[in-house]
This record gives structure tokens, sequence and C-alpha cells, in this order.
């Protein structure tokens, strides 16, 4: 807490940071979205619904999405496609979705 006439102040961290966070892409927009989808390199979206093509990170949200979305057909997991294995992934190029640590 400061003293009763005196304004708070931002540090030059605390302004870097929030510069950073506005002006660095994290994701959204054509590159996040060929991310999500797992088109380029990958992705974050690891398995493919059979039924609906929509993707999902891992086997469990799969479940939940088979659960909610086609309750009426039993849920196999040798259905599922595996997006990682049919798409060589770059690692040259950079992961618009991760951001990484905050602390440096």
């Amino acid at each position: 807490m400061t003293g009763k006439a005196k304004p708070k102040k931002h540090t030059a961290k605390e302004i870097a940071s929030k510069v950073d966070a506005a002006t660095t892409n994290r994701g959204g927009g054509k590159a996040g979205l060929a991310d999500r989808s797992g088109v380029e390199k990958g992705g974050h979206a690891k398995l493919e619904c059979p039924h609906c093509k929509v993707t999902a990170p891992d086997i469990k949200s799969m479940q939940i999405h088979h659960d909610a979305k086609h309750p009426k057909v039993a849920f196999d997991e040798s259905k599922l496609v595996n997006r990682h294995a049919t798409v060589a992934a770059d690692t040259s190029k950079p992961r618009p979705g991760v951001r990484g640590s905050l602390k440096k």
C-alpha cells in the first residue's frame, strides 16, 4: 500500500507484459483456426469424430462429445481418427495457441 496522496504506479515489467499480451498472436484468427483444426501441423486437435468430423484434443473430451451428440451410437475408440498420425508435425513452425510460462 502506498501513502495517502501518492498515486500507484505501474512497473515497467507490468507494462511490458501488457504490451506483449496485446501485440502477440495468442491463437485467434486464421492461425489459431488452423492450429485447432489440426490441418497444417497436427495442432492441438488430436482426435476426430467419425460421425460429424468434430476434433478433440484427447480421448476423454471425445468421449464427452460422443455421449452428448451421439447418444444412440455406441462409443468405440478404434473408429476415432488420429490426426497426429496422418499429419507430420513441423517443429520449425511456431504454435500459435501455446503461450508458455509467464515466469522468465
